[in-house]
């Protein structure tokens, strides 16, 4: 999923890398505080809710993982990307 809203990410925010960062986070972290009371309403009466909000449980801690062992990279290619573009770096002035 991180990959898919990275591409689509690029599309909308094409010359803004921060805005780009900040979506896949903002994309990905979504699952838990969408899906969760979703799954919720859906399945009220199901005595296997709790088996059915499982995967995304399990998702969550691994999104954190993988987003903490990205952030490098990803703050290296924000910074690529703003001297590519020409963008003032707050305390570069």
């Amino acid at each position: 999923f991180m990959v898919l809203a990275w591409h689509s990410l690029k599309l909308i925010f094409h010359n803004e890398p921060k805005l780009r960062v900040m979506g896949l986070f903002g994309c990905t972290h979504k699952t838990v505080a969408m899906g969760v009371p979703l799954i919720n309403a859906i399945y009220e009466d199901n005595p296997n809710v709790g088996l059915y909000t499982l995967p995304l449980l399990v998702w969550h801690p691994m999104q954190l993982v993988i987003g903490s062992a990205i952030a490098p990279k990803l703050a290296e290619f924000v910074k690529r990307e703003e001297e590519r573009l020409g963008i003032a770096v707050e305390g570069d002035e």
